[in-house]
């Protein structure tokens, strides 16, 4: 069941994706801002009270509903799967920006990929080149596409299904929300859902970066990891760029003036503070080649996950 899962929501998503901005996001987004609201009194132990609150307001109903319709019907319950699939992967849901960004660096409208990639990361790219806007688009798709998908992928494989999926896709979302904007970083409200988001997704991180190896250059791929991950200041952005960069040969990560400034301020790709010489890094410099590499990347370690998931299915069902 959980293969054919995940399969029918991914092929749901493809027909008909999911927009950022549906009402179901919308819902919890408020949610989120009114639990801030209540408990927010600046100490770390009532953001954490905080986060406990919203995850269990949201994984308990979706491991009863799911009680429930396996009580009635397994195709009930593999209809509960789903939905919450659908509702919580994102294969989809930015896939349109990174296109876009592709095209109009393809067709050498540098401004109209600024304009979009501004949009994306919802940050200044103005005097950005060519290849500082396809570094930047290739990192922001490597980490969304592990915080949208793979990560899910992990948490749904869980014992608690669905309710995993939940759990790992809203502790993402508070680990963000109660630490923006720039007044928020400081507070201690956000650092219990910063924390263990961390644990949340340290498995998960470390599988993506390990798919990334397997299905493009490994030797690169584990050798920037190994000696690269640990300069960001982030260290699970760190293990999935330094990763998907060394599969694809492609420098990821490489400080300069405005990007730098840019990353430091993006939740999805805060690079090396310590300030890494260009010439250490492995790899090329990103060109325009490097987002359709991305494309390739992503989808192989797609494949990859869907056929180890398909041969445990076999295995368990044939046990």
């Amino acid at each position: 069941m959980t293969f054919i899962s995940i399969l029918l929501a991914l092929l749901i998503e493809q027909l008909k994706p999911l927009r950022a901005d549906n009402p179901v996001y919308g819902a919890i987004k408020n949610y989120a801002i009114r639990v801030e609201g209540w408990f927010n009194a600046g100490h770390v132990e009532h953001g954490r009270l905080g986060w406990l609150v919203v995850i269990a307001s949201l994984t308990l109903p979706t491991v009863l509903i799911y009680w429930l319709c396996m009580r009635v019907s397994p195709f009930l319950a593999l209809a509960w799967n789903v939905l919450i699939l659908y509702l919580t992967l994102g294969f989809r849901h930015y896939s349109h920006y990174f296109t876009a960004v592709q095209f109009a660096l393809n067709t050498g409208d540098t401004e109209t990929a600024r304009k979009l990639l501004a949009q994306w990361l919802r940050q200044d790219t103005s005097g950005m080149d060519a290849p500082e806007l396809a570094r930047l688009a290739v990192e922001k798709a490597l980490i969304t596409t592990h915080r949208h998908v793979f990560g899910v992928f992990f948490w749904f494989l869980m014992p608690f299904g669905p309710a995993g999926a939940v759990l790992y896709r809203v502790a993402e979302y508070l680990a963000r929300a109660w630490s923006e904007p720039d007044h928020m970083k400081t507070e201690a409200f956000g650092r219990f859902a910063i924390r263990i988001y961390y644990w949340i997704d340290w498995v998960p991180a470390r599988l993506t970066a390990a798919a990334f190896a397997i299905v493009g250059n490994f030797e690169d791929a584990i050798y920037a990891w190994r000696n690269f991950a640990r300069r960001w200041q982030n260290e699970t952005t760190g293990i999935i760029l330094s990763a998907g960069g060394g599969a694809m040969g492609v420098r990821l990560g490489t400080p300069h003036e405005n990007a730098t400034s840019l990353l430091l301020t993006m939740d999805e790709a805060t690079i090396d503070a310590a300030g890494v010489e260009a010439e250490t890094l492995p790899g090329e410099e990103p060109t325009i080649r490097a987002l359709q590499s991305t494309v390739g990347l992503v989808w192989r370690a797609l494949l990859l996950w869907m056929l180890l998931l398909l041969l445990l299915s076999v295995a368990v069902w044939l046990g």
